[in-house]
């Protein structure tokens, strides 16, 4: 799995309030509708800029706050393939992978808005390769199970292929 796009770097403590407004979710839950206002209170043209393929890149602490799925989701609806991250909250991390969305952790200090980069998956580890910069860093390596969750393009996508988990488990 190689993943290539423009950086889009936000800082520390990114709250799931801040990635999806709970006002917002008063009126739909749909990502697809939702993805119009993604980071609307951070950068509030974020959501006019996001191009397809683009890769967020945060500090400390990504995805704190409530645990709503609709967090992870809405950044897949605006296309953002993966997300980069020096620590995530649990439960962002898990509702990223069990959605497909790849999360990273990685030392993300030397990457800046609208750098080049790619993220390379290759048994397990994560290769973070910035072509601005000319430099390269390994991620946190992913468990086996996580792997093959992104690769069936979720958990249910997973579950579905498999027929649930490999020990037999329905």
């Amino acid at each position: 799995m190689e993943i290539e796009g423009r950086a889009r770097v936000f800082g520390n403590d990114v709250n799931t309030d801040y990635i999806i407004s709970s006002t917002r979710k008063r009126a739909s839950i749909d990502p697809n509708v939702l993805s119009a206002y993604l980071f609307e209170s951070l950068a509030p043209e974020f959501a006019a800029t996001v191009e397809r393929g683009d890769i967020l890149v945060a500090g400390t602490n990504f995805g704190c706050g409530s645990a709503m799925e609709v967090a992870a989701t809405v950044i897949q609806a605006a296309g953002i393939r993966a997300v980069l991250a020096r620590s995530f909250s649990r439960s962002f991390y898990r509702n990223a992978i069990n959605n497909g969305l790849l999360a990273v952790v990685c030392d993300t200090g030397n990457i800046l808005e609208g750098d080049r980069l790619s993220v390379a998956l290759k048994e397990g580890e994560a290769i973070v390769t910035n072509a601005t910069r000319g430099s390269s860093v390994a991620g946190a390596p992913l468990p086996s199970i996580m792997l093959r969750i992104l690769e069936s393009g979720g958990l249910i996508g997973f579950l579905r292929a498999h027929g649930g988990w490999a020990d037999g488990t329905p």
